[in-house]
C-alpha cells in the first residue's frame, strides 16, 4: 500500500488534539524515554547496553506515532511478513523497480483524480542527477538531525528514546512500521538498505523523524568511485538529497568520504 500525503506538515502537528495522541499511545507498544536534544547521543549510546531494546532516537513523537494513530493499526503488515519481504529484496537493485512501480502507482492516482497523463511521461522517469564538479571541501556533517531544531539548528529541549524489544537493530523500520509515504519507500526497503549498508559500511540506524532518517557508520568509502557510486545508491534510495539537497551526486560522495553520519529526508 502507497500511502500519498500532504498533512506531514508542521499544521497538520498542531491540529493533533490531545485525544489524537493519546490514543496513538495507547496503540504504541514501546517503551519511550525522554532526553534533551543535546544529550540524545550520549542517552542513546547508554540504552545501548541497557539490555532494554533497540533505541532510536526520534525528534518528533507525533510523526513516530503516526502508523499507530485512530485507524491505521488495523491496515498495518504484520512485523514478520515486512521482514520476510526484506529478505527477499535484493538491494541496491531492487531499487530501480521500486522507483518505477512508485511512478507508476503515483500517475495511475493522479487519473484517478481527473489529471491528464500519460503513463509514459518523461516528467515520471527515474533519472540519475547531474555528476557536478567534485567540491573543494564536503558540507557541514548532519549529525544526529533530529534531535535538532530545523530552523535554528539548536538542540530541542525535549527529544523521545523509543527502545524496540529486538535483538536485530535493521528491523526497526518493520516494528515502527516507518515509511510507505510520498516518495519514501516502504518498511521492507529501509530494512533491507540497513542491512546491505551494515554489511558493507557497518551503518546502524541512531535516529528517525517524521520523515527523517540518521544512520551513523563505521567505515566511510575510501576512494571517489567507490563514494560516487554508494552515491548513486542513495539517490535512488532516497530521491530529494540529492535532488531538493546537495543537487550534485559528486556532492554528495564528497560528503560520504568526509562523514561518518548520513542524513536522508523524504519530502
Amino acid at each position: 500500500m502507497v500511502r500519498y500525503i500532504s498533512d506531514y506538515g508542521l499544521g497538520a502537528r498542531e491540529e493533533r488534539d490531545d485525544g489524537w495522541r493519546t490514543e496513538a499511545l495507547a496503540n504504541f507498544p514501546f517503551e519511550i524515554v525522554e532526553t534533551r536534544g543535546e544529550d540524545a547521543l550520549a542517552k542513546w549510546r547508554e540504552l545501548k547496553t541497557a539490555g532494554r531494546g533497540v533505541p532510536v532516537v526520534v525528534g518528533d513523537l507525533d510523526g513516530i506515532l503516526e502508523p499507530f494513530s485512530p485507524g491505521y493499526p488495523e491496515t498495518l503488515k504484520p512485523v514478520q511478513e515486512t521482514l520476510a519481504a526484506a529478505g527477499a529484496i535484493r538491494f541496491p537493485q531492487a531499487l530501480a523497480q521500486m522507483r518505477h512501480h512508485r511512478n507508476v502507482a503515483a500517475l495511475e492516482m493522479l487519473r484517478k483524480m481527473g489529471d491528464s497523463v500519460d503513463l509514459d511521461d518523461e516528467a515520471f522517469q527515474v533519472r540519475e542527477p547531474p555528476l557536478g564538479e567534485w567540491p573543494p571541501s564536503p558540507s557541514v556533517s548532519p549529525g544526529l538531525s533530529v534531535a535538532y531544531d530545523i530552523l535554528t539548528h539548536q538542540p530541542l529541549p525535549k527529544v523521545h528514546i523509543v527502545l524496540v524489544p529486538t535483538d536485530d537493530p535493521t528491523s526497526v523500520p518493520a516494528h515502527l512500521h516507518w515509511g510507505d509515504w510520498n516518495e519514501c519507500p516502504a518498511p521492507a526497503y529501509h530494512v533491507a538498505a540497513l542491512r546491505h549498508w551494515r554489511e558493507h559500511y557497518g551503518a546502524e540506524l541512531v535516529g528517525l523523524d517524521m520523515d527523517v532518517m540518521n544512520l551513523r557508520v563505521a567505515r566511510k568509502p575510501a576512494t571517489r568511485d567507490e563514494a560516487l557510486e554508494l552515491a548513486r545508491v542513495q539517490h535512488a534510495y532516497c530521491n530529494d538529497i540529492v535532488d531538493q539537497g546537495t543537487f550534485y551526486l559528486r556532492a554528495l560522495a564528497a560528503d560520504l568520504m568526509a562523514h561518518n553520519w548520513w542524513y536522508f529526508w523524504w519530502d
